[in-house]
This record gives structure tokens, C-alpha cells and sequence, in this order.
């Protein structure tokens, strides 16, 4: 429990120190464990209502240039990009974002995915490279049967939630994923 307290400590004030080194964080933006921000968190935006998933990797700078920059054609040459995330995103868990990307608002990147390219708004992308998987629009209607609506009391309790979802969901069978894996649903992410 204490170690918990102090790893949430550390990790807020980890986001702190990049905030004051530039990052930018809009407005309801959850940050979920340690994502890592890298050496250039000035050169990252994050929008509204955005959701950072643990080991989310944000990389501004291309590292392999070191291979040829002390050339003396290429001396000094390095390539930096901005990452820019829109309003309204989830960015799943291990997910790896690469310079010059921006993804747009209403997006899903799915937990592992690496984003070498920019994500169109209302896109759900995951593997890879990240590929688009289905529209914003598809995910919700393919998810909602697949969820439930908790009372505000039982979701603002963990410890009511923990209850609840021991006693209410059930295990997985090998059944339910050879069906998953036949209908094309997306996973989660």
C-alpha cells in the first residue's frame, strides 16, 4: 500500500518535471503509470479528455543519425519531430509513438503499437507499424455489447468495482476465442 502511495508520488512529480520542461497537457488528460516523454517533452501536445496508458514510449528524435553525422558531409545533422495528440485518444499500454506523428482526435492506439505515421482523425490503429483497424465509429458500436454500465457509486469505489467484477465476469473459455478470432472483432486495446 505505502509502496504503491510512493510510486503514484514519484510518477506525478516525474509528469511535473516534464510539464515544466514543455510538455504540453490539455485539459482531463489521465497519465497512467510512468509513459516515458523523452529528452524533448517540448516538443509534444497532448490534447482533451486524453488517456497515456503505461510504458507509452513518445520519441522526438531519430537516435541512428549518430551512424553518419560525424561525416563531414553530414556534420551535426539530426532529425527531430513534434508528436502532437488530439482531443479525445486513448493510447494503449507499451504503445510507441515516433517523431512527426500526430494522431487525431477520437483515436484508439491499440496497446503495443509502434505509430511511424500520422493516425487520421476517428482511426483506431494498432501492430506493427500500426495499421488502421476500423473507424472510431465501428469500434464503439463493435465494443458497446461487449460492455456494461457500472452504478457511479460502485465505479468510484475500488474496492466495490473489485467486488463486483470478481463476483459478475466470467472466465474465458476457448470457445469464446476461436469465436472472437472468427468475427474479426477488434481486441482490446
Amino acid at each position: 500500500m505505502l509502496r504503491d502511495w510512493l510510486s503514484g508520488l514519484r510518477d506525478r512529480r516525474l509528469l511535473r518535471s516534464y510539464v515544466r520542461d514543455g510538455l504540453k497537457l490539455g485539459r482531463d488528460v489521465r497519465v497512467i503509470g510512468k509513459p516515458d516523454f523523452g529528452s524533448e517533452p517540448y516538443l509534444i501536445e497532448i490534447g482533451d479528455h486524453v488517456t497515456i496508458s503505461s510504458n507509452v514510449t513518445f520519441i522526438t528524435h531519430d537516435g541512428a543519425t549518430w551512424v553518419f553525422r560525424h561525416l563531414p558531409p553530414y556534420l551535426g545533422m539530426q532529425r527531430f519531430g513534434r508528436i502532437v495528440i488530439g482531443d479525445n485518444c486513448f493510447i494503449g499500454a507499451n504503445a510507441i509513438i515516433m517523431p512527426g506523428v500526430s494522431i487525431g482526435s477520437n483515436s484508439v492506439v491499440g496497446a503495443g503499437a509502434v505509430v511511424t505515421r500520422s493516425v487520421p482523425a476517428g482511426s483506431v490503429v494498432a501492430g506493427v507499424p500500426a495499421r488502421r483497424i476500423c473507424s472510431y465509429e465501428e469500434y464503439v458500436e463493435r465494443m458497446i455489447p461487449r460492455c456494461r454500465a457500472y452504478p457511479p457509486d460502485v465505479a468510484a469505489d475500488r474496492k466495490k468495482l473489485k467486488d463486483v467484477l470478481i463476483s459478475t465476469i466470467p472466465h474465458p473459455t476457448a470457445e469464446q476465442g476461436q469465436s472472437a478470432a472468427r468475427s474479426g472483432s477488434v481486441g482490446e486495446t
